[in-house]
């Protein structure tokens, strides 16, 4: 959907395009690598068909490689005999399809070796896995460089389910995001599936005065409780975080000002007024929270990171 890019205003891009400050650009491979973007997107496409939860999957994982350390595919790395990478971190045990990110890579080595980076793979696969899911497509910046470290301890740096909202804007602000980003970005879950363990703390002993979160509509508490009763530990178990979980669209929006959201960082952006306009407008209008999303994907992936071109994405080179 590039008229949704044009609609963001040159001035972003043609930021990219120049190199700007944070040296991506958009044609950066355009001469060294002319098939990148076709091959990453086949790998993401080829694995949509089989699993629809890889879109989900693709953002959230890229999301969680930009939060620690920039945007350096570390998040990527396997652990070692020495080192738990990121990905064995409590948050990020969840984290799967890191075959597709696998199989990109190896189909860009064999036209252009030791040229692209994994950190820029798993971006360009963020971004197809929201285009092939209904949402709109933009142009990524790119020319990130992989990082070396990944442990497994940083990843207490990411923003949890459970924060309230002025921990919400510490973790964006800290690196260089606002109000604006922190919701638009938030719109991310409209894509995938919360186990019970992440939302547990809103369905269960809420505190002193009630079981339940009383912010939640009182038929979708009682639903959650259904899908996840108090010290459930059946995997696989939990819900949706929208009616439409496998399509990209502003229908988390909607629920989360019905009282229908899964997670305390969703209904904490009801708590302020800033938020809540945006949440509201986002909610009425598809296409400015596409808008704003795309604005806010092209900041957070930006944050700078790495230092080399890794031949296999599980391996510092």
């Amino acid at each position: 959907m590039q008229a949704i890019v044009a609609a963001l205003g040159s001035a972003v891009l043609l930021l990219f395009v120049a190199g700007g400050a944070s040296g991506l650009s958009l044609d950066y491979y355009d001469r060294t690598c002319p098939k990148l973007e076709h091959s990453v997107r086949w790998a993401v496409k080829k694995a949509m068909k089989n699993d629809n939860t890889v879109p989900a999957a693709l953002l959230r994982m890229h999301f969680h490689d930009c939060f620690i350390r920039g945007c350096d595919g570390s998040v990527l790395l396997n652990s070692t005999a020495k080192n738990t990478a990121e990905k064995d971190g409590p948050p990020n045990i969840s984290l799967h399809a890191f075959y597709v990110i696998d199989h990109a890579k190896e189909a860009v080595e064999a036209q252009c070796p030791g040229v692209v980076s994994c950190a820029d793979i798993l971006a360009l696969a963020a971004r197809d896995a929201v285009a092939l899911s209904g949402g709109p497509y933009w142009d990524v910046p790119k020319g990130r460089k992989d990082g070396r470290i990944s442990r497994a301890i940083d990843t207490r740096q990411l923003p949890a389910p459970t924060f309230n909202i002025s921990q919400l804007q510490q973790s964006f602000s800290q690196r260089g995001l606002s109000m604006e980003d922190l919701v638009a970005l938030s719109g991310g879950h409209t894509l995938g599936f919360a186990h019970c363990s992440s939302f547990q703390n809103r369905i269960h002993n809420f505190d002193a005065a009630s079981d339940v979160d009383p912010s939640m509509y009182p038929p979708f508490a009682a639903q959650l409780r259904k899908a996840c009763p108090a010290h459930n530990k059946a995997k696989g178990a939990g819900s949706t975080l929208d009616p439409t979980a496998a399509k990209f669209d502003n229908a988390y929006f909607k629920v989360l000002l019905r009282g229908k959201s899964v997670f305390t960082s969703d209904q904490a952006l009801l708590t302020v007024p800033k938020a809540k306009a945006l949440a509201s407008k986002f909610a009425e209008d598809g296409e400015e929270f596409e808008k704003a999303f795309v604005k806010s994907m092209i900041k957070m992936s930006s944050l700078s990171g790495g230092q080399e071109i890794r031949l296999n994405c599980r391996v510092v080179r």
